[in-house]
């Protein structure tokens, strides 16, 4: 059973989930989710003989939730996995992520590789540092209308989305859903400032059948105290560009696994599908090619729990 409990990290204190005992595996959840969105993950994974903890990472659910946006870089993310893996009383761990989640897990082994077993992201690819920021890489070329320039404008998606999260949160899920309306025409997520994003997104009337009405009312209660913690990861984005400027060039070192469905927006960002292709000859120590699983949209571990848990035990066991 997953047994919940509150720990000391970093100088926050954050809510984990946890079940099993053996090897320490970190599971890292994206944006808008919970420790929740690993719960296919927790039973076979601790059945197969690891020790496996899901927090709400910080400004996320029942965890400390700062008031200050600088205390959202990537220096302070990777620092709550490290803090972690500390805290539970381990030298090293194996760290998977998904959404935002992806890039704390790539950043902890490019950062901290002596800690990392191994590396799992789903969805978003390995990090490569940019020529110039990304908020403002993507403000030129969509002219502001690109979703992280939107999320960046201090208090209106904060707004917006906390009006009625419940519904929020049910249009999200739905229009990245593989299952979404206009599944598999990929466009680039563009969102007009003065209407907002959720104006023109649909609201269904079923939802996929893969996520149900109780993991709505349990995402929905963990977005109780808002929004403004989990939209403060975006506002450091050109922060984060400047951060590591001291890895400009540097690649992550671990054994790693990349997992993507053909459906989700991310990997269809632009120079995404081109970084994707050329993987296996920038990550030295990729153990696969990257695993695209076909029909899947940007829920990857919660659409195709299956095809991801037999990815990341295969990947597991032959590290451990």
């Amino acid at each position: 059973m997953v047994q919940h409990r509150m720990v000391d990290v970093n100088g926050i204190r954050l809510h984990i989930a946890e079940e099993g005992s053996g090897p320490l595996v970190v599971l890292l959840h994206g944006f808008p989710e919970s420790w929740h969105s690993w719960q296919h993950q927790f039973g076979p994974l601790a059945a197969a003989g690891f020790h496996v903890v899901a927090p709400d990472q910080r400004g996320y659910g029942s965890s400390d939730r700062p008031e200050d946006v600088e205390a959202y870089s990537i220096l302070h993310l990777v620092g709550d996995v490290v803090g972690l893996i500390r805290e539970l009383g381990e030298e090293r761990a194996f760290v998977v992520g998904h959404d935002w989640g992806a890039p704390v897990a790539w950043h902890t082994a490019l950062f901290r590789p002596d800690l990392v077993r191994g590396v799992a992201g789903l969805s978003v690819p390995p990090p490569f540092r940019g020529a110039q920021p990304p908020l403002r890489t993507m403000e030129q070329r969509f002219g502001g209308r690109f979703y992280w320039n939107y999320f960046n404008r201090p208090g209106v998606t904060d707004a917006e989305f906390g009006r009625d999260p419940r519904t929020t949160l049910r249009k999200f899920f739905t229009m990245a859903s593989g299952e979404g309306a206009g599944a598999g025409e990929i466009r680039q997520p563009l969102v007009d400032p003065e209407r907002g994003w959720l104006a023109d997104m649909p609201d269904p009337e079923t939802l996929p059948a893969w996520f149900t009405e109780a993991d709505l009312d349990a995402l929905t209660e963990s977005f109780s105290h808002g929004f403004t913690g989990a939209l403060n990861w975006y506002r450091n984005l050109d922060r984060n560009w400047e951060l590591t400027a001291p890895w400009q060039g540097a690649v992550v070192t671990p054994p790693a696994l990349y997992v993507y469905g053909d459906r989700d927006l991310v990997p269809a960002f632009p120079g995404t599908p081109e970084l994707i292709a050329r993987l296996p000859e920038l990550m030295p120590n990729l153990v696969r090619e990257p695993l695209r699983l076909a029909g899947c949209g940007h829920w990857t571990q919660q659409e195709r729990p299956d095809e991801v848990n037999a990815a990341l035990l295969e990947f597991l066991k032959s590290l451990s």
